[in-house]
């Protein structure tokens, strides 16, 4: 491109090269036969993940999520979330009041995940997330307390329990050693424990957005009291 062309991506229609942008935009095109040869590779794939036979060789795994209530109104109290997707890892607290329904506050802080710790032991990687929210806790002055945590986890897993969550394959470029095939959430647990968090914050899981967890975590909290006053 010549400084004359590339700026003439900012300028008015009628002042671009238009050959050059036809050029540019052409792969992006599709015809009406791709499109419908991707929608049906993409409902083959569909149906295989759903599949009780093809299941486990799906390109798409269809994995369930389970969802036991939709927000009232009456969700209230203080929240911590961890989001792990991509390169960045995400500490959260969420306090929320029944009253106003509505979140009061909610602060964070966004760990780095470097490269080396990407593709090295999953020790390393959960002690290193475990680094990041003890840093946090005290910049929030929340040692000593417990709190219901959130895991934002997003990766392939097999969801046993509310607290149990098996990796089945790394993605987004990630590729630690013992984690495939083992609950994520006990190696989150266990990496809490060696950072001497204290008291150790209560973890389950949710695969999926970061709104999604929070939600999901309030709901369950409230069950759990509910459950708790019942006994």
């Amino acid at each position: 491109l010549n400084n004359k062309c590339l700026l003439s991506f900012f300028l008015p229609k009628t002042h671009r090269c238009p050959l050059l942008v036809e050029k540019h935009l052409e792969p992006f095109r599709l015809s009406l036969e791709k499109l419908q040869d991707v929608s049906a590779r993409l409902r083959k794939d569909m149906l295989r993940g759903l599949g009780k036979h093809a299941h486990h060789r799906a390109a798409v795994k269809m994995l369930p999520t389970f969802v036991r209530a939709t927000p009232d109104g009456t969700e209230k109290g203080d929240f911590l979330a961890l989001d792990l997707g991509g390169t960045n890892f995400r500490v959260l607290h969420v306090r929320v009041l029944e009253e106003e329904q509505r979140v009061l506050k909610m602060d964070s802080q966004i760990c780095a995940i470097p490269q080396e710790i990407m593709l090295g032991t999953g020790e390393k990687l959960f002690d290193h997330i475990a680094a990041c929210l003890a840093e946090f806790l005290d910049s929030q002055k929340l040692r000593g307390q417990t709190l219901p945590l959130g895991f934002t986890f997003s990766f392939p897993c097999e969801q046993k329990e509310i607290d149990k969550s098996i990796l089945i394959r790394w993605t987004k470029g990630f590729n630690c050693s013992g984690v495939e095939g083992e609950d994520v959430v006990r190696l989150l647990k266990e990496a809490i424990h060696r950072r001497g968090v204290s008291p150790e914050p209560l973890p389950a899981i949710r695969t999926g957005s970061l709104r999604v967890t929070l939600w999901f975590f309030l709901l369950q909290s409230k069950n759990l009291k509910q459950d708790q006053t019942t006994n």
